[in-house]
């Protein structure tokens, strides 16, 4: 019976270009897995979008002197641009910037204070004398009290990950004009946290196939025991509090942009022209997976569970495979440093595929990784290029020069060919395994175990020599050779999607590999199918774009 899953995907913040540690982060493994379970002819749905209400939103827009809808507009076109050129295939990537995600985060907020868990209350917040205004967290900077780290925000320490509120900061200083700002009393809703914490930790503890990083980190929070939180602040730019007399309040990011989940599936449905279609990944049977960021951690596995309880009736999270950060050589990303790897600037030089593998066969599933332009090169070099694409482009311009552009027939298979098949059927089987339980890199470490195991055979085989005094066993060991290729079309094409449906026409197949799905067996390939012209899936890279692309970052 075909599976439902839900694939939900971080929505990164519109006020910058992507870069290639949140690419790793939350990106390509959610497209993998995706890919995957589509293969599988899985009901998925994928979603995500920009959000566009937070203050790091605000904070570019002004920094820049122009509008939020500008700055906004912007950069949801690149990201849009960004999936289709890296085959990141979305079923809806929105933003929470349309009148659906108001609609949705509106009645969250009425139904969870209907039900007890959003009351309002004073609260003291930092006021800019200066400035003259209320300052939302991320207008907040100082050292967090945990961890000691200098350039926390009023919302959270990226160093240590705590969720923070602007007061609890060591040296709080205004991010608009770096003045000390005066703590004054103002009226805000605020969500009951506090009366989920046994719930919540209840069902966080057995979870024993979460990664053991994302269930420790959030055991331990719990554990610190939960605290209510403010759920609204004094800005004008993002969703109207829906009571009356609270106008120049909005619904703060941090609540409402989780809720994007929803909304973009509610969209999703809306556009589909089957409106409660939405209710088939939130209300019946459906496994609904999380990619993130470590970051975003408590967020997904506390807040937004808390928030679905309280509003009753909705799937909670399956998994949240939230990733640790990828470094870039040998640092830790800094955008306001420029120490990054912009995504829209890799795309316009490089091919995607390259960089989906390399991201993937570094993905940082349980702990720190890094991206080295060296290592980048190396990789596509030794491994895509000599490894994989070698191996596919002998067999087949062996097989198209020496048997009339046809597949061979099989002939009678020895017992080393005979092996080679069962390996590529254990090989696909397990990297099915590994995917379904969210470790990517495993995963495509399986595939190029058979892509070496496939080489080897042919080395053993030596088609080229035994074509001269022996066609039936060239033909053989060639057949043999083009059914693991297509067994690696299929195993590869998660990670390496357009490489993937270029060897799928090769071959002599129309459609594309998703059509085909996660199916394979050596009686798929059929002696006398006409293949195409055998053409290169990856180009080799000199070896000097590494110094020349290292150069640049941090300029």
């Amino acid at each position: 019976m075909p599976e439902r899953i839900l694939v939900a995907v971080a929505w990164p913040y519109a006020n910058g270009s992507i870069h290639l540690g949140q690419t790793a982060g939350a990106y390509i493994p959610a497209d993998i897995f995706a890919r995957y379970h589509r293969m599988r002819g899985n009901d998925v749905l994928m979603v995500s979008g920009s959000d566009s209400h937070g203050t790091p939103v605000t904070l570019a827009a002004e920094s820049r002197g122009v509008s939020v809808e500008q700055l906004f507009g912007q950069y949801h076109a690149e990201f849009l641009d960004n999936w289709e050129r890296l085959g990141i295939a979305f079923d809806l990537f929105t933003s929470t910037h349309t009148d659906n995600h108001a609609a949705v985060a509106q009645d969250m907020f009425l139904k969870l204070r209907e039900n007890g868990y959003i009351y309002n209350d004073t609260m003291m917040q930092p006021y800019c004398e200066t400035d003259r205004r209320f300052l939302a967290d991320r207008y907040v900077e100082g050292a967090c009290p945990h961890c000691g780290f200098e350039q926390a925000r009023g919302d959270q320490c990226d160093n240590c990950g705590r969720t923070l509120d602007p007061q609890d900061l060591l040296g709080m200083a205004c991010k608009l004009c770096g003045a000390a700002p005066v703590i004054r009393e103002t009226e805000h809703f605020f969500l009951k946290l506090s009366a989920f914490e046994e719930r919540i930790l209840d069902w966080v503890r057995p979870k024993d196939h979460w990664r053991p990083n994302v269930r420790n980190f959030s055991v331990g929070y719990l554990e610190g025991g939960l605290h209510d939180r403010a759920i609204t602040r004094d800005i004008d730019w993002g969703i109207p509090v829906p009571l009356d007399g609270y106008d120049g309040k909005r619904i703060y990011v941090w609540f409402e942009a989780v809720i994007g989940y929803l909304s973009a599936s509610i969209e999703w449905a809306k556009n589909s022209g089957q409106p409660d279609r939405w209710r088939d990944f939130w209300q019946d049977d459906c496994r609904a997976y999380y990619f993130m960021g470590k970051d975003n951690i408590p967020f997904h596995t506390i807040i937004w569970p808390s928030m679905l309880l309280g509003y009753g009736g909705l799937n909670l999270p399956y998994d949240v495979p939230a990733n640790e950060y990828l470094n870039v050589e040998g640092l830790k990303i800094s955008t306001s440093r420029n120490w990054a790897v912009w995504l829209p600037e890799y795309l316009d030089r490089y091919e995607p595929d390259p960089l989906r593998y390399v991201i993937a066969a570094t993905m940082p599933e349980t702990s720190d990784s890094d991206f080295s332009w060296r290592e980048y090169v190396r990789r596509n070099n030794d491994e895509l290029v000599a490894t994989y694409g070698n191996l596919v482009h002998r067999v087949l311009t062996m097989a198209y020069r020496n048997f009339d552009g046809r597949t061979p027939d099989p002939g009678d298979l020895d017992d080393p060919s005979r092996q080679l098949l069962d390996e590529a059927g254990r090989r696909l089987d397990e990297t099915a395994e590994r995917v379904e339980a969210c470790r990517f890199r495993a995963a495509l470490e399986s595939a190029m175990s058979l892509a070496r195991a496939a080489n080897a055979y042919l080395d053993q085989k030596e088609p080229w020599r035994a074509i001269r005094t022996d066609r039936e066993a060239a033909g053989s060991a060639l057949w043999t050779c083009l059914a693991v290729i297509d067994c690696l079309k299929v195993a590869l094409y998660p990670f390496l999607p357009f490489s993937s449906d270029k060897l799928h026409a090769m071959l002599g197949f129309d459609g594309g590999v998703q059509q085909q799905g996660w199916s394979w067996s050596p009686d798929m390939t059929v002696g006398g199918r006409a293949l195409r012209t055998p053409q290169p899936l990856f180009a080799k890279l000199d070896e000097a774009i590494a110094e020349r692309e290292t150069e640049k970052i941090g300029v």
